[in-house]
């Protein structure tokens, strides 16, 4: 199990959270066309070794989505920010 620290909660564990997906990817712009453009956003991902960010939510906290930094291969911890403060 990995240990969360919440921004507004503290140390919480993992399964307070849901997973979001990752924050690295960019949303098409609404009016975008191109059928392929969609399909990779929604379809395909890249699948990162090492330090990597993404999306949770704090379902059975504050109810808050935060991104955090987790390496993927051993799944150590790292930052983690309200995601409404990260441009």
């Amino acid at each position: 199990m990995i240990r969360i620290n919440c921004p507004v909660c503290g140390l919480r564990d993992e399964t307070e959270f849901t997973y979001g997906g990752d924050a690295n990817v960019k949303r098409p712009a609404m009016d975008e066309k191109d059928p392929k453009v969609w399909m990779d956003y929604v379809f395909n991902r890249s699948n990162p070794r090492g330090d990597h960010q993404e999306y949770w939510h704090h379902t059975q906290g504050c109810r808050q989505w935060v991104i955090l930094e987790r390496n993927t291969l051993d799944h150590t911890v790292g930052q983690c920010r309200l995601a409404k403060e990260v441009k």
